[in-house]
């Protein structure tokens, strides 16, 4: 479509490529339709999907269902402490010292970090620092939602609780931790939030997918209640009960038990975003790189364009051309480090200097490899905000 391109292009006239930009009218608009796929369930911003403070404030200031942020580091978790945040889940274990001691010392200042944990490896190391600098340090147990079928593990590889035997051994240790407090349980349904279920082009596997899923869903939500109620009995209430994700929101949200979901990606809307079934949100986040030579009449070689998401390797990962409408990928270049051939045979006329618009595979890794976030809306540059690379961090 030719209007879309020139929108974008116009819009951007002057602008030093390649860069990184929002499309604020559909960010926004994203924000909106996720509210009424969460239901009642208060929902938790994933920073490692954004990974720019500006645009989580934006969140969080759109509408009060939005509360919490889930940091995937605890150096990440206590500059945003610092930052003004609070509410802070770190969704990954911590297990270095020094960074234990910092989370300790922003509890000691009132706010509200929770570490994540699953083995007695972690008890043992965050109650000896608590212990150490006399604090109470607030943890959150990660409950495994893989589920096991038969010749298939059906999930990913996170947690060792993962059943009611395993929570029982993992609560009993955490009676004699006495600079432990359990106040949060998170489980994350990776295989039914993170998969595609709706895939071009893989109509049999999609199939297969969609089946597995169905059995999943069921399995998920009666082996979390029944840790959760175990927790319970054992340990009081929690304060957090964590579930899923962008793409889980409208089963997860059924769960009785589950206090929030979370959601990252579906701000952004990446490309691996377009291959669910039961919904679509706008692509509001992109890239521009240059053409700079055209090697033979309908190839457009541009000027870097490789950024990779990580994950297992597949063409799913690399950045697809986005606008003008027509444009592909080279199948033996792909997006490289330094160029990006691009097949283009569409009528719109395009030119060394043109911009080609790209969209990232994941969310939040884009903002890596630029230091700012062009904000557009209605037609116009109205701001940049600054990266977390852009404000000196990098976390991972």
């Amino acid at each position: 479509m030719r209007s879309q391109y020139e929108y974008y292009k116009n819009a951007f006239e002057g602008e030093e490529l390649p860069f990184a930009f929002i499309d604020l009218d559909l960010f926004d608009k994203n924000v909106q339709d996720i509210l009424p796929r969460a239901g009642q369930k208060k929902i938790r911003i994933a920073s490692k999907s954004m990974r720019s403070v500006a645009l989580m404030r934006r969140v969080l200031d759109a509408h009060e269902q939005y509360q919490g942020i889930m940091c995937y580091t605890a150096p990440e978790a206590v500059w945003l402490s610092e930052e003004g945040f609070d509410d802070l889940l770190v969704a990954y274990p911590t297990f270095q010292k020094k960074h234990i001691e910092a989370v300790a010392q922003q509890l000691q200042k009132g706010k509200q970090i929770y570490l994540m944990v699953d083995r007695v490896e972690h008890l043992d190391r965050i109650n000896a620092i608590g212990e150490a600098m006399n604090t109470r340090i607030l943890v959150c147990l990660d409950m495994d939602m893989s589920s096991k079928f038969i010749g298939i593990h059906f999930g990913v590889h996170r947690s060792s609780v993962n059943d009611l035997a395993s929570t029982q051994k993992f609560v009993q240790k955490l009676k004699t931790c006495q600079y432990v407090k359990l106040v949060a349980a998170m489980g994350y349904e990776a295989q039914i939030a993170g998969l595609g279920d709706n895939v071009k082009g893989k109509g049999m596997m999609n199939m297969i997918i969609k089946k597995l899923k169905k059995s999943s869903i069921k399995e998920v939500a009666k082996r979390r209640a029944a840790i959760v109620e175990l927790l319970t009995n054992e340990i009081g209430t929690m304060k957090i009960i964590n579930g899923g994700g962008t793409g889980s929101l409208e089963t997860t949200r059924e769960e009785d038990v589950v206090t929030e979901v979370t959601v990252g990606s579906g701000f952004y809307s990446p490309t691996l975003f377009d291959s669910y079934t039961n919904f679509k949100h706008s692509p509001a986040a992109g890239f521009a790189i240059e053409i700079v030579r055209q090697p033979s009449e309908h190839i457009y070689t541009c000027l870097g364009g490789g950024y990779v998401a990580s994950g297992a390797a597949g063409v799913d990962k690399v950045p697809q051309p986005y606008l003008p409408y027509g444009c592909k990928l080279d199948k033996n270049e792909m997006a490289g480090e330094v160029q990006t051939p691009i097949h283009y045979t569409s009528s719109y006329p395009i030119h060394i200097g043109d911009p080609i618009f790209m969209r990232h595979s994941k969310a939040g890794e884009l903002c890596e490899r630029f230091r700012e976030l062009l904000l557009l809306q209605n037609g116009s540059i109205v701001g940049r905000v600054s990266t977390y690379r852009g404000d000196g961090q990098c976390f991972l």
